[in-house]
Formats: C-alpha cells, sequence, structure tokens
C-alpha cells in the first residue's frame, strides 16, 4: 500500500534525524537543493528528442535513474513543505481550485495558451 504524504513525511524526517541533518536544512538550503535535483532529473532528458525522453520509462537503467530522481525531488519538496508548515495535500487541493477557475474547460481545452494570453 502507497504511504501518504504525512507517512513519508514522518520517514523522511526520522532518516534526517538519525544523521543529525537538519542542521544543513534550513529553508533556503532546502530550495536550493530541490533545485539540484530537479537539474538532475531535467539532465536525464539532455540531447535526446522527444522519443528518447518518452522511451527513459522502458529501459531498465534510465527507469532506475528516473525513479531515483524523482524520488530526490519529491524528498526535497517533503522536508521543504515540512519546514515551512505547509501542508501538501490542503495547499495542491487550492491550487487546482485556483487553475480551474483560471483555465475553464471550455476556453482551454487542448489549448496550450496561458490565462492572460489574448484568445
Amino acid at each position: 500500500m502507497a504511504a501518504d504524504l504525512d507517512t513519508l513525511t514522518q520517514k523522511v524526517a526520522a532518516f534526517r534525524d538519525a544523521r543529525h541533518w537538519a542542521q544543513f536544512h534550513s529553508l533556503r538550503n532546502l530550495i536550493v537543493s530541490l533545485n539540484l535535483e530537479a537539474g538532475e532529473l531535467l539532465e536525464l532528458t539532455q540531447w535526446k528528442n522527444d522519443a528518447e525522453v518518452a522511451e527513459l520509462p522502458n529501459e531498465p537503467l534510465t527507469r532506475e535513474a528516473l525513479e531515483d530522481e524523482c524520488a530526490d525531488v519529491l524528498l526535497y519538496l517533503l522536508l521543504i513543505a515540512d519546514r515551512a508548515g505547509i501542508d501538501l495535500k490542503a495547499a495542491t487541493l487550492a491550487k487546482l481550485a485556483k487553475n480551474e477557475a483560471k483555465y475553464p474547460v471550455d476556453r482551454f481545452r487542448g489549448s496550450r495558451r496561458k490565462y492572460d494570453a489574448p484568445a
């Protein structure tokens, strides 16, 4: 069974705390680290065309790298939210509601246009 965000956050914090790493985890450092990990995720696509990138999950070695980098991004996001006191589930639901208002289906279905761009 998949763990929920609270359980994952607790596991990540326990891992961190067992190593006494919280001292290095200022909000700024966590945000920087998240972006570094996102860069490593992006690096998996470097010099590849869309078809090659689409194949990443189908090849065992690149799938493992993709899984690892996605996990690293999530680990830092959980630590950022924990440090900042953000309820990720509530924040995500609130953001979805905002996006629903900005991008109504009848105006944006199949469109890549930004909400404030002229029609």
